[in-house]
């Protein structure tokens, strides 16, 4: 990492499609009815207030990418699941994550 990024906070882009590969998957943190609205493919849908009862089930040695509407609550979501020592990235907007994903 250059001087420039270490100044300005700038991280390399993640590779959504590459994590996939390894075997991440998806979590989408939104609501069940926003969810039912639109989604992406092979997404799982975990409401962020219901996470924190579910994290038994996540493998802590496969990638977790999560996504909401907006990244407002897939980075809450991110923060309370790398505390708890899960390999997490903030995906964003599912609509912006799942034209990443194309």
């Amino acid at each position: 990492m250059g001087i420039l990024s270490r100044i300005f906070g700038l991280k390399p882009k993640t590779d959504y499609k590459k994590l996939l590969q390894q075997g991440a998957i998806i979590i989408d943190v939104r609501s069940a009815a926003e969810f039912s609205n639109g989604h992406i493919k092979k997404s799982k849908n975990i409401p962020l207030e219901s996470l924190h009862n579910r994290t038994s089930k996540f493998k802590k040695d496969k990638p977790i990418i999560l996504c909401c509407a907006t990244g407002m609550r897939s980075g809450t979501a991110r923060r309370s699941l790398k505390s708890q020592g899960f390999e997490v990235y903030n995906g964003g907007g599912w609509l912006s994550l799942d034209r990443k994903l194309q």
